[in-house]
């Protein structure tokens, strides 16, 4: 007898070493107090309540196992879908007394209204002013965005 409760007492000091999640029963364990009850075959098999036990802790491992790769697939979503940005511009043809302030007017209320921060988007941004507007223009357009790009992110950035 002194046998079987050796390895009883082994088997149930592994399932404490593998810890309990205190979700389950925090590693109180029912055992029979009479030795009568148990069989010889009980002897060579692990309890019915440390195979309830573990079984207990599988699924609730396997349960956060699920719910962390699910959080972890949700937050790569929304990462990837905050990364597209969709820009519509209309271009308008319009006559100008001062197309400097026209452009740098324009350029404000296209960065304001998209949120636009990244370099790549303020780029497309550039670039569509320059294939929009002709050639005599190009050296005004560069020097309005340059402008209006240093007010705009230089001034948040010394605050």
């Amino acid at each position: 007898m002194k046998a079987s409760k050796q390895q009883q007492q082994q088997k149930q000091n592994q399932l404490q070493q593998r810890g309990c999640k205190a979700l389950c029963c925090s590693c109180r364990f029912s055992v029979s107090s009479s030795e009568e009850a148990e069989s010889s075959a009980s002897d060579r098999f692990p309890s019915v309540s440390s195979l309830a036990h573990a079984m207990v802790q599988e699924r609730l491992d396997q349960m956060i196992r699920e719910r962390m790769e699910a959080s972890h697939v949700e937050r790569r979503r929304q990462q990837s879908s905050e990364g597209t940005k969709f820009v519509v511009m209309v271009a308008m043809e319009k006559s100008s007394y001062d197309p400097r302030v026209d452009f740098r007017e324009s350029m404000m209320e296209m960065i304001a209204a998209n949120r636009l921060q990244d370099a790549k988007d303020l780029r497309s941004l550039l670039n569509y002013y320059i294939s929009m507007n002709s050639n005599q223009y190009r050296s005004l357009i560069l020097e309005v965005f340059h402008e209006v790009c240093t007010n705009l992110f230089l001034s948040c950035k010394c605050h």
